[in-house]
C-alpha cells in the first residue's frame, strides 16, 4: 500500500458555505438551482488553492540578492 503525501494535509482550513451548498455538497439535489452546487465547489477550490499558494511562499527559496 503507498501513502501519498499531501502537503499541509492535516492543517485546517476555513470556507464559507451557505446552508444549501453544504447540502449540495452532501448530495440534494437542487433542481430549480444547479449554481448552488458550483459555487460551493468554487468556494472550496479557491480555499484549496489560496493553501497551496501560501504554502509555496513560505517554503520558496531565500532570493540571492537578500543574502547580503
Amino acid at each position: 500500500m503507498s501513502m501519498t503525501k499531501v502537503p499541509g494535509g492535516d492543517e485546517k482550513v476555513t470556507v464559507e458555505l451557505t446552508v444549501k451548498e453544504l447540502l449540495a455538497l452532501t448530495g440534494v439535489h437542487f433542481h430549480s438551482n444547479h449554481d448552488v452546487k458550483i459555487s460551493a465547489r468554487k468556494k472550496i477550490n479557491s480555499a484549496l488553492e489560496n493553501k497551496w499558494e501560501q504554502e509555496a511562499r513560505d517554503n520558496a527559496p531565500i532570493p540571492y540578492q537578500l543574502l547580503n
